[in-house]
Parts: C-alpha cells; sequence; structure tokens
C-alpha cells in the first residue's frame, strides 16, 4: 500500500510516497544519512533498540528526506498539497505546518521504530489534515476495535482504555526527544511546527482524554439528531 503526497509551493513541487509495509534493513551502512539521525543522538529515552541493532534510529532515516526538503521553509508558507491513497484523493490549500504534520506522521507510524509501530492500524487508514477531534475519534474507535477483537478471541478487553493513555504518553516521550533531534537540523520552522502540533495531539490523549472524549460525546449521542431504533425479527423501524 502506497500514499503519495505532493506540495506544490510557489512554482516549485515536492513530491513523496510512502510505502506503509516497507521493509528496513537495521544492519544496513547509512554514510548518506545525517548525524541527527544516528541512533546515539538525542535517543529517546524510552527507546528499546540500541547500538547492537542498529546504528540509526529507523523513524529518523525515514524522515531524513523530507527535513531536509523543508528545512528553510517558515511554517506558515503556504502550499496546494495533494495526498492519493489507493482509495482517493485529497486536496488543500493550507500552510506547510499542516500538511508536513500529516506527512510526518505517516511516515513516523509506518516506520520499524518499536514505539511508533503500535500506530501502524491508523496509517493504514490514513486521514490527511485531520482535526484535533479526529485524532480523538479515531485513534479511540480503532483502539476500541482491537480490544472487541481480543474479546473475542478470549483475552482481556480494555474498555477503560489505559493501554491508549500508556502509549499516547510513551508517545509524548518519544515526539519531545525527536524534536531534539530535528530542532538542531532546521533553519525555518516547518519541520518543528509539525512535530510541535504532532506532538501536541499525542499529549491530549495521555493527559486530558476523559476531557477530549466528553468534547466529541455530542457527536455520538445527539438523541435529536439521531432516532433511536427497535430492532425486532425480519424488520427495523424508527421511533
Amino acid at each position: 500500500m502506497k500514499i503519495q503526497y505532493r506540495f506544490d509551493i510557489e512554482g516549485n513541487s515536492l513530491h513523496y510516497e510512502v510505502d506503509v509495509d516497507r521493509s528496513f534493513d537495521f544492519s544496513a551502512q547509512r554514510q548518506e544519512v545525517p548525524e541527527w539521525a544516528k541512533l546515539k543522538h538525542n535517543q529517546c529515552p524510552n527507546c528499546p533498540l540500541t547500538v547492537k541493532d542498529c546504528q540509526y534510529c529507523p523513524a529518523a532515516v525515514d524522515l531524513a528526506a523530507v527535513v531536509t526538503d523543508f528545512q528553510r521553509l517558515p511554517a506558515q508558507k503556504t502550499a496546494k498539497i495533494r495526498v492519493v491513497t489507493p482509495e482517493r484523493e485529497y486536496a488543500k490549500e493550507t500552510a506547510l505546518e499542516e500538511g508536513l504534520r500529516s506527512l510526518m506522521g505517516l511516515i513516523m507510524a509506518t516506520s520499524a521504530c518499536p514505539i511508533l509501530t503500535q500506530l501502524k492500524p491508523n496509517a493504514r487508514n490514513h486521514l490527511p489534515f485531520a482535526s484535533q477531534d479526529d485524532f480523538i475519534i479515531r485513534s479511540t474507535a480503532l483502539y476500541l476495535l482491537k480490544q472487541y477483537f481480543n474479546y473475542r478471541a478470549g483475552q482481556r478487553p480494555d474498555w477503560e482504555l489505559q493501554g491508549l493513555i500508556s502509549l499516547n504518553q510513551e508517545l509524548q516521550t518519544l515526539n519531545e526527544a525527536f524534536w531534539g533531534r530535528v530542532k538542531e537540523a532546521c533553519e525555518g520552522d516547518s519541520n518543528l511546527k509539525a512535530l510541535l502540533s504532532f506532538l501536541d495531539m499525542s499529549s491530549s490523549v495521555s493527559y486530558s482524554l476523559e476531557s477530549q472524549l466528553q468534547k466529541v460525546k455530542p457527536l455520538m449521542t445527539d438523541a435529536e439528531e439521531s432516532p433511536a431504533i427497535e430492532v425486532t425479527t425480519g424488520e427495523a423501524r424508527l421511533f
């Protein structure tokens, strides 16, 4: 599965194709990648990898080209951004920050990082330009669907979402360290703002999931807009 991004910026175009199922060679020698992509360079405190596993951070290696391309551009510069997935296309004229947040989030979620790989289901259902509400609804729905399958398999489901909170706490730790990596490579602020906004989304789950869910609760429980359905054998009727 491949997802394409195109940024049109003042007559120039940048193209990226992200293979969601790409492989990563941990033993490869990578003289072409920047110094900040080395594993020990601002390594995440919760990273389970060691230099015996690989010399370079998998997510940093995958993001290096994007960071280099946008390192001198301001976050608020406007671009026409087009995203093509196997099922549909999206297009939006917006600030680089918003488009980069989507692209960088997709690349990170499909990297070989042992922590970020837990986001692969989200990447397979990629939604560019997602809002805060989109992020909360999608991440919670996908997590609950996984719990349902655990329940059907005879495992204990986590209906209280404690695992989701723990995952986003890990992601927040990772994002803060990764921000430190990228900061050294950037003269502009587009990459930094994109990562910072991605970090803010993770923080909303780890610190205030309940309040975030309360904000979207009316979308799910508005009885006036959604009439109840009485289910009987062979028919369904509104009342």
